[in-house]
């Protein structure tokens, strides 16, 4: 399918999210915000594109057990964060919020045919239990080794992994998720857990860019929209697109990745 087949944009103020068709029969469904960090957004998702995805789950599937799942970037809790944010105002009777961080966890292979560092990598085993996931990510820009990262619904995930396991120098961080580079490391990412993925959105109301590698600090440009859709690299590629952002390596490498795995399997 082409990247306009697959790929929803609309201004902000009209976003009304159509869920994969996964979480209509879905008995529990697993919802990944970017809120790993105590700042509004664009540094976070912005309650009001969140509520319209919860609320388009809730409209196709009313039964549904919803688990918003997010691990921290930093020393504030979860639950500090949740309440800051006016997230725990959208949570219905059967929608919970779990700290990534406490959950039990499990390895999921690398499925890449050409892995670059982890053979596996540590989540929490709720991916593989829940029938639906979907990554509801901010669309963000930092300067990592001088060179530009662009955090959207893949580079989200990076909040599931425990940071018992994978911190360096801090252990608010990830620091070995940065080892020997971000854009790297998104490659493992994507095919031990983002293929898990049945649906992304990106917040683009506005876009945040950074100065440098802080992703918590720096200028909001407006864009006024919001993407969605099934798959999270051609959700990913049309933010980039449209929030004029120069394509990210990982994205094509991912593409070429996943190529090569099909024609393998068609062998």
């Amino acid at each position: 399918m082409s990247d306009a087949q697959t790929v929803h944009t609309t201004t902000t103020a009209l976003f009304q999210y159509e869920p994969p068709k996964a979480a209509r029969s879905a008995a529990r469904i697993l919802v990944k915000p970017n809120l790993g960090y105590p700042v509004g957004p664009p540094v976070t998702v912005s309650m009001g594109v969140l509520r319209v995805v919860l609320q388009g789950l809730r409209r196709v599937n009313p039964t549904a057990e919803i688990l918003i799942v997010e691990g921290v970037c930093s020393a504030v809790s979860l639950t500090d964060i949740a309440s800051r944010s006016g997230l725990n105002n959208l949570l219905d009777e059967g929608m919970q919020l779990l700290d990534a961080d406490q959950l039990p966890l499990r390895d999921y292979p690398n499925l890449s045919p050409q892995p670059v560092r982890f053979q596996s990598m540590t989540a929490p085993a709720l991916l593989s239990e829940v029938d639906c996931c979907i990554s509801v990510g901010a669309f963000k820009r930092t300067i990592l080794k001088d060179q530009p990262l662009i955090s959207a619904s893949l580079k989200n995930l990076y909040g599931l992994f425990p940071r018992a396991k994978y911190k360096a120098r801090s252990a608010n961080s990830r620091g070995q998720l940065h080892r020997p580079s971000v854009p790297l490391v998104l490659q493992d990412v994507y095919f031990s857990i983002g293929h898990l993925f049945h649906g992304a959105v990106v917040d683009g109301d506005r876009k945040f860019l950074s100065r440098d590698w802080k992703p918590d600090k720096g200028e909001a440009v407006p864009l006024g929209q919001v993407f969605w859709g099934d798959d999270m690299v051609s959700v990913d590629r049309r933010a980039c697109k449209v929030g004029n952002e120069a394509m990210p390596s990982y994205l094509n490498e991912i593409e070429r990745l996943r190529a090569l795995q099909l024609g393998s399997k068609t062998l």
